[in-house]
C-alpha cells in the first residue's frame, strides 16, 4: 500500500457472522497497522449495537480491542452508523477511539471530497422507513429502551434480524438495492460537480464505477459474501477481497 491510505469497509454484522469470518477480519485489521492512515467504517460492522452505561457486548471483544490498538497506533478510524449499529455513543467513541460520524456527511478521503453515506433511507421508497429512523434514533428512544436489560434486548436482536436470512438467500439477494443505490450515487455526482466521489454501503454488492473520469461511486460491498474493502490513495481507488 502506499504510505498514505484510506480503508473503507461496510456491513460487517459482527455478531451474525461465522467465527472464521471474525478471525479473518481481526486478521485484516491487523494488516492496517503501518500501513494505511485511515479506515473509514461505513455502517453495519455490527449487526446490532446498544450502548447500555455499564454493559459491552461481549462478542465483539476482539475487534474492538484490535480497533483500540490501531487507534493508539495512529490510525484515525471514522464510523458512519448504518441501520444495524445506529446507536454507537460514548464507549465507542472515548473508551476505543473511534469518531462517530452521523451520515450523510461530506468529508476530505485521500484528498478527495467525498458524500459518504450507509445508504438505508435514501431512496424514494424509503419514506416510510426515514420516519421510523428517525424515531428510532431519537433519544426518548435510546432512553426507553436502555430500560430493556441487555440480556432481553440482544437475544430479541438477533431474532428480528435479516442478516441469517441475507446469508441464506447469497450475494444476489439486494440486486435491485444495489442498482437503485448506484443509480443514486451516479445522479449525485451529475448534480454535484464540486464532488469527487460518492460512497455507500448496505446494498452488501461491492462496486466500483468512474461515473465521469476521476469521479467515481464506490461501494465497499460486505463481509457476508465478499469480504471486500476499498482502497483509496492520492492517486488511485482500488476493490480488494481479503483472502
Amino acid at each position: 500500500m502506499a504510505d498514505r491510505t484510506s480503508i473503507v469497509i461496510s456491513d460487517v454484522h459482527l455478531g451474525e457472522v461465522p467465527p472464521d469470518t471474525e478471525r479473518a477480519f481481526v486478521s485484516f485489521l491487523e494488516s492496517l497497522a503501518g500501513t494505511a492512515h485511515e479506515l473509514l467504517i461505513n455502517g453495519d460492522l455490527f449487526d446490532f449495537w446498544f450502548e447500555y452505561r455499564n454493559v459491552v457486548p461481549r462478542r465483539c471483544f476482539r475487534v474492538l480491542r484490535c480497533l483500540s490498538e490501531l487507534v493508539d497506533a495512529g490510525l484515525q478510524v471514522r464510523l458512519v452508523g448504518g441501520n444495524h449499529d445506529a446507536w454507537a455513543g460514548s464507549f465507542l467513541a472515548d473508551e476505543i477511539g473511534i469518531e462517530l460520524l452521523d451520515g450523510p456527511v461530506e468529508i476530505a478521503i485521500a484528498t478527495r471530497r467525498a458524500y459518504v453515506a450507509h445508504g438505508d433511507g435514501l431512496l424514494g421508497r424509503d419514506l416510510g422507513y426515514r420516519v421510523l429512523k428517525r424515531a428510532t434514533r431519537s433519544a426518548a428512544f435510546r432512553g426507553l429502551f436502555r430500560l430493556v436489560p441487555p440480556d432481553l434486548s440482544f437475544p430479541l436482536a438477533r431474532r428480528v434480524s435479516s442478516t441469517p436470512a441475507r446469508r441464506r438467500a447469497g450475494p444476489e439477494h439486494d440486486r435491485e438495492r444495489a442498482d437503485r443505490l448506484s443509480a443514486h450515487a451516479q445522479s449525485l455526482l451529475a448534480r454535484r460537480p464540486d464532488l469527487d466521489l460518492v460512497i455507500f454501503g448496505h446494498a452488501h454488492r461491492p462496486e466500483l464505477l468512474e461515473v465521469q473520469p476521476g469521479r467515481y461511486y464506490l461501494n465497499a460491498g460486505d463481509w457476508i459474501h465478499h469480504r471486500s474493502f476499498g482502497i483509496l490513495t492520492d492517486d488511485a481507488i482500488e476493490l480488494r477481497h481479503w483472502s
